[in-house]
């Protein structure tokens, strides 16, 4: 069973002159349950090697199971710190796609070329898709095989916009997945702000914050 797990290498907010990256807990949480179930885990990042980490899941706050786990796991931050290329990487040879979220995935997954190719083959191949919190990001140019925008007519769920507006991003974002969601045709559900909610809709999995990364991992995995 061999797993892509997807980063993104954007680090910076907006113009705010602050940091973003990828959320700790949406990458710790899903690697391991992956891990675990004796997955082969393949990381890439558009740029390759050490993605950003955004500091805001790097409190004490923010910290969980997984990410105490990940800080003591030398061969996992080894695996984190050398990601593959993107543009070097095939959707052959894979099981299933899964995306951590952050808020760094609107600036650049988003519009990457490679990232909505690998997606729109996996959906055409009928191969599981992942994607948790902002990383829903992702479906804003993948097509299905009739043209229409992949997630059109689909059940799925991301980030809130009364989860943005709580963290105070509404104005500083590209986009709100919310509404990208939405605007591209989806049927977007959603639980109670933080708390864990995921939907699965045939081979698209989607969550909605930090709290739901390691269900949808765990979805994803029933699905392959």
């Amino acid at each position: 069973m061999k797993i892509l797990m997807v980063l993104t290498s954007h680090d910076q907010l907006g113009d705010t002159g602050k940091k973003t990256g990828f959320w700790l807990e949406e990458f710790a949480a899903p690697y391991y349950v992956f891990k675990d179930a004796g997955a082969e885990i393949t990381l890439a990042s558009p740029k390759g090697g050490q993605p950003p980490l955004d500091p805001a899941s790097d409190t004490k706050d923010a910290q969980t199971e997984a990410t105490d786990r990940f800080k003591q796991d030398d061969a996992a931050q080894k695996s984190l710190a050398n990601t593959a290329v993107l543009s070097d990487v095939e959707a052959e040879g894979f099981d299933a796609i899964f995306y951590p979220g952050g808020h760094g995935p609107l600036w650049d997954l988003a519009e990457d070329a490679q990232s909505t190719a690998l997606i729109e083959a996996f959906a055409a191949n009928d191969r599981p898709i992942g994607a948790v919190c902002h990383a829903p990001a992702v479906f804003k140019h993948p097509k299905a095989a009739d043209g229409k925008p992949l997630v059109s007519g689909k059940t799925v769920t991301g980030f809130t916009n009364s989860e943005e507006e709580g963290v105070g991003l509404t104005q500083i974002l590209p986009f709100l997945v919310e509404d990208m969601l939405k605007a591209n045709g989806a049927q977007y559900h959603k639980g109670a702000d933080w708390d864990s909610f995921l939907v699965v809709d045939g081979r698209l999995v989607t969550g909605q914050n930090p709290a739901s990364s390691a269900g949808a991992a765990r979805a994803l995995l029933a699905l392959i």
